[in-house]
């Protein structure tokens, strides 16, 4: 069997995840190849597609969300993620029993007995009449049906399992910061969730085998358990074996069997990298359970942290925020916080945005210019060409 070193690897998830070269994908296409991408911070994807997509346009996907052509919901791993309409349809039911399980991880104290069937019904009771409610307004709408549990712990039930929901516009759009107001799924789009592979059913289980396949085409060669850690689910070694026969295997240096599709692509291990600037918990990171490929083992806790980062060599080799302040005119809401430096509101003067880069190791002289060009040009996308400043300092 094929051993695929660490920088095979490197190079074959930069290649599935769009960031060997620049894509000339739709939005929506390349949200779809992706298998959505992960949206705590409301403003991150757009980062991640600018890094992915050749002259990305980030009004393409705010208008994708305001026309429902991709939605923000609870998925993979119990994180908010940004996905086609009808990966979230497809893919929702296969999710419910994890769903419900991660948030009782969190609550299941505070849960005992409630009967979540029966907090499901009055939930969907409560939203039959279509009004957009926070996850508060909800809590607090339910709490007397069971006074003694803390209205969060029901919330969080509620919107992250129970009622297949999605965050509405105007969250979520380009330079705009807004509340969470939720409707649920099937609402939106006018259409039922899929439901999920009756038990036994003649062809097993199609969702998860179709999870399989998107999962490889973005991410692979990968693991069982690298499979596992991007979507949190466990139940999908039968999927796998369904399958296999359709697959290629490798082995890791470590001895670890990798699974991919055999036409995908495999960049040689010497193929050029260049440059990218990665947003929060971006799933280049997080979708594996092995990061070796990518990162150090001594920054891997970098990418739950929530860091930004910046790939050099194809490996996280900075982390990167925004720093904001006005020259002339003024700026409205031009930047969330030096934490998650998104950038939101409206700009309505020249703003003194800058890129700041920590590298985590020296870069010699060619890297640092490159990631001086590429902070530039992020710097300028995030101003929308009011600024190219970066600033790159030393490592410690």
């Amino acid at each position: 069997m094929t051993v695929l070193d660490t920088r095979a690897l490197n190079r074959a998830t930069l290649a599935r995840q769009l960031l060997l070269d620049h894509a000339g994908l739709p939005v929506r296409d390349a949200v779809a190849h992706l298998c959505g991408l992960q949206a705590q911070e409301p403003q991150e994807p757009f980062v991640g597609l600018w890094s992915r997509l050749r002259a990305f346009d980030p009004a393409a996907l705010s208008d994708l969300l305001v026309r429902r052509g991709v939605v923000r919901t609870h998925l993979m791993r119990r994180t908010m993620h940004l996905l086609t309409a009808e990966d979230a349809l497809a893919w929702r039911a296969r999710h419910d029993a994890m769903l419900r399980q991660r948030v009782l991880g969190t609550y299941r104290r505070e849960l005992d007995g409630v009967d979540l069937d029966e907090l499901a019904a009055a939930g969907r009771a409560l939203l039959a009449d279509g009004e957009p409610r926070t996850m508060g307004e909800l809590a607090r709408a339910l709490a007397h049906r069971w006074p003694g549990t803390p209205p969060r712990a029901l919330g969080e039930m509620l919107v992250a399992a129970l009622v297949p929901m999605v965050q509405l516009p105007p969250r979520g759009l380009w330079r705009t910061k807004a509340g969470a107001r939720l409707v649920p799924l099937s609402s939106w789009l006018g259409r039922e969730i899929d439901p999920p592979a009756a038990e036994g059913a003649e062809g097993g289980d199609p969702v998860g085998q179709a999870l399989v396949r998107r999962y490889l085409a973005a991410f692979g060669p990968a693991s069982v358990a690298d499979l596992r850690a991007w979507c949190g689910l466990a139940g999908l070694p039968a999927a796998v074996a369904a399958v296999r026969e359709e697959l290629v295997a490798f082995r890791d240096e470590r001895g670890r069997e990798l699974l991919d599709l055999p036409g995908a692509p495999r960049p040689d291990p010497g193929t050029p990298a260049p440059v990218r600037f990665l947003p929060a918990f971006d799933n280049a990171l997080l979708g594996y359970h092995d990061r070796g490929r990518i990162v150090d083992d001594a920054h891997r806790g970098l990418s739950v942290a929530g860091e930004r980062v910046v790939l050099v060599d194809g490996r996280v080799g900075a982390t990167w925020t925004v720093e904001a302040g006005a020259e002339a005119g003024s700026v409205t809401g031009a930047v969330t916080g030096a934490v998650t430096g998104s950038v939101t509101g409206s700009v309505t003067g020249a703003v003194a945005l800058t890129v700041a880069v920590t590298p985590l190791r020296r870069l010699s002289p060619d890297e640092r210019d490159d990631v001086a060009e590429q902070g530039r040009a992020l710097a300028a996308f995030l101003s929308e060409g009011e600024s190219r400043r970066v600033r790159i300092t030393s490592p410690d």
